[in-house]
């Protein structure tokens, strides 16, 4: 089934199943003793003899089976030999003939533990669950393998049920222009899923081939009428002769975090600089222009391994993979879990955490992924029930803000194999994964499919636009909020591009949200909208003109044919009072507008006293009432048709204007 890649050093520890000797062995074939005799010798290891040779061990203990084919210990070399080769198949075979043949081969049941470990890893799930019971049974078995034996029966019983009940999976390639013949893998995507950036292995004339001759860079393919384009290299600021992988886009695809790991080499040097083995490091894109890339250094990185992170959309949060590194600067994979850091104004990044134990388990976790919605998490491991090995999981945030219990997401999109790397679309219908199934374009491509609805996030949209000056069009760079106008939340805080004032972010709908942008020397703009009902799955462009003279307070609402101000004009409101706090020489008139709908007299009283009610917040939050006037143009000043309601709705309206 598929396979995924993950940036970890897999280390494994091959136990011997055999209790014999090299100089013994249950037979009185004198034949099949020599022919035993030279495996071992086949696997010796020495000063001129670096590795040992398994063919060479496998064709001679096969060769003292057919001299004596009921030698046991044969079998169980022989098995040995299959599984350090990785023929885990052969291997299976090989033990269970012994177990046929001798179901006490091993007074403790120790072959019943091994059968059962290479069962669970090639899937075949109702064999190890009976070897993985049978050796329970065992009076003398190691508490640490009954404890994995435990793990083996609640995952084979998880399994069994899985297979069952598949979710439905039609994965697809993604075509030419993001595949080749060399791996791609670990996907990353913009808010409005335009844009992919993705990890490629090339190969490097600059690597000596004694290190493989291939190294990492990222890649970027923009979508065009459905269809991924031809991709190209990110930046030579970014792609090095070193690996770069497993990276993060930002919403507007204006930010990049990526993993780069130290090391020296012998003819190689010394790699990106770094606060331990692998670090997180960022990288902006101005205009068309990627920065020279930066270590995030302390609290984030640390001496230990930093890898795989997932930016929230909000801007908030950066969730990645820490994994312990031990004094022989290798990494513990059973100690690899998630942590996340969040951003503070005044301090910066704070010193990351754990995520709680719905998350992460004793055993090994990685590959984390936060949605746009904020509120969905998928992640990789293989310490809650699954299928075996890595499986991907999803979790939801919890109203206090913790993250509810893991949800395996099911077969076939989790296999016996090692599944990570997992990426959802900001609307949550498409995900992508990388995977060397056949039919490819070459080792592993990276496939598309449609998530079945149980597994989809909240569906998340964007608002996209630009901000320019009003009066010569120039584009600018400027902060803006979206703000949740029934919380009063900031739901997204961010810059516009400083050359094209361009910006993009995602946000979860079925909401109301205020859009303000800011920038010193210019008035404010506000807009509101709204993401529920018709406008559910609707995305929004803004044009963001800022003006030196006036504007309209959009986030200003009142009840209908009244001047009493709604709770949701506080948040517009409280900003036009810090900007006049700050701006203690200006006055400003206050301009009170309706639509055409009723009587002319009662359209301009009533704007009047709208005008009137806005004035009197801003003075009684502090603002001198001699630096203010109010003034309602009823209808006589529309800005838009009266003939529809989305027209009328916005000659509705509060406006100001600097006057002095």
């Amino acid at each position: 089934m598929m396979k995924f890649l993950g940036i970890a050093f897999l280390a494994s520890c091959i136990i011997s199943c055999s209790t014999a000797q090299p100089s013994y062995y249950n037979t009185s074939d004198k034949k099949a003793k020599k022919y035993l005799a030279a495996a071992d010798e086949c696997m010796r290891v020495t000063a001129t003899k670096m590795y040992p040779d398994l063919d060479c061990a496998i064709a001679n203990t096969q060769k003292a089976l057919e001299r004596d084919p009921g030698c046991t210990d044969a079998m169980v070399k022989l098995s040995e030999y299959y599984d350090r080769k990785g023929d885990k198949k052969n291997a299976i075979i090989q033990l269970n003939k012994v177990l046929e043949k001798d179901p006490n081969y091993s007074q403790t049941g120790l072959l019943y533990y091994h059968v059962a470990s290479l069962e669970m890893a090639e899937g075949q799930y109702e064999a190890c669950l009976k070897h993985s019971k049978r050796y329970l049974e065992f009076r003398n078995n190691n508490d640490q393998l009954a404890a994995k034996c435990d793990r083996f029966i609640e995952n084979c019983q998880f399994a069994l049920k899985a297979l069952q009940n598949p979710v439905p999976f039609e994965p697809k390639n993604l075509g030419p222009g993001v595949n080749t013949e060399h791996p791609e893998y670990f996907p990353a995507l913009t808010g409005d899923d335009n844009m992919l950036l993705f990890t490629r292995v090339i190969p490097d004339s600059r690597i000596p081939k004694s290190i493989g001759g291939k190294q990492e860079d990222f890649f970027v393919s923009e979508k065009v009428n459905g269809t991924w384009t031809d991709a190209y290299g990110v930046s030579p600021k970014i792609n090095s002769k070193y690996n770069e992988g497993a990276p993060t886009l930002s919403t507007d695809g204006r930010l990049l975090i990526f993993t780069a790991c130290e090391f020296m080499n012998e003819g190689y040097g010394p790699s990106r600089e770094g606060k331990g083995s692998c670090d997180l490091f960022y990288s902006f894109k101005v205009g068309g222009t990627w920065t020279k890339p930066e270590n995030f250094g302390p609290p984030m990185n640390s001496w230990d391994w930093e890898s795989q992170p997932s930016f929230s959309s909000d801007g908030k949060t950066i969730y990645f993979v820490r994994g312990k590194r031990e004094k022989r600067a290798m990494r513990d994979l059973q100690k690899q879990d998630i942590y996340f850091s969040e951003y503070d104004e005044k301090t910066g990044w704070s010193v990351p955490k754990k995520l709680g134990p719905n998350i992460n388990t004793p055993y090994r976790e990685e590959s984390v992924y936060i949605h746009p919605d904020g509120q969905t998490l998928y992640f990789s491991s293989d310490g809650h029930p699954g299928m075996g090995g890595l499986d991907i999981y999803m979790s939801r945030k919890q109203a206090d803000g913790s993250w509810g219990e893991a949800v395996n997401l099911g077969y076939p999109i989790n296999t016996h194999e090692n599944e990570n790397s997992l990426l959802v679309g900001a609307n949550g219908e498409i995900a992508y994964f990388a995977s060397d199934r056949e039919g490819g374009y070459g080792n592993l491509d990276l496939y598309g499919f449609e998530l079945y609805e149980g597994g989809r996030p909240v569906f998340t949209t964007y608002v996209k636009g630009k901000v320019y000056d009003a009066k010569t069009k120039a584009p600018l760079q400027a902060a803006f909020k979206l703000i949740d106008l029934s919380t009063g939340d900031t739901v997204v805080s961010s810059r516009s591009d400083k050359q094209t004032g361009e910006f993009l972010v995602s946000i979860p709908t079925n909401r109301d949200y205020a859009l303000f942008a800011d920038k010193p020397g210019y008035l404010f703009f506000s807009e509101n909208f709204s993401l529920s009902g018709d406008n559910l799955k609707k995305n929004f462009a803004f044009d963001v003109p800022l003006s030196k003279n006036g504007g309209v307070l959009e986030n200003v609402f009142f009840d209908k044919d009244k001047a009493t101000l709604k709770p949701e004009s506080k948040f517009e409101l409280d900003k036009l009072v810090r900007y006049l706090d700050m701006n203690k020489s200006f006055k400003i008139t206050l301009e009170g507008h309706t639509d055409s709908d009723g009587d002319d007299d009662y359209n301009m009283k009533l704007s009047q006293r709208r005008a009137e009610a806005v004035m009197n917040y801003l003075i009684d939050h502090g603002i001198e009432a001699k630096r203010l006037k109010a003034k309602g143009y009823g209808e006589t000043d529309p800005r838009d048709t009266n003939d529809t309601v989305e027209g009328r709705a916005n000659n509705r309206r509060t406006e100001y204007k600097i006057t002095e």
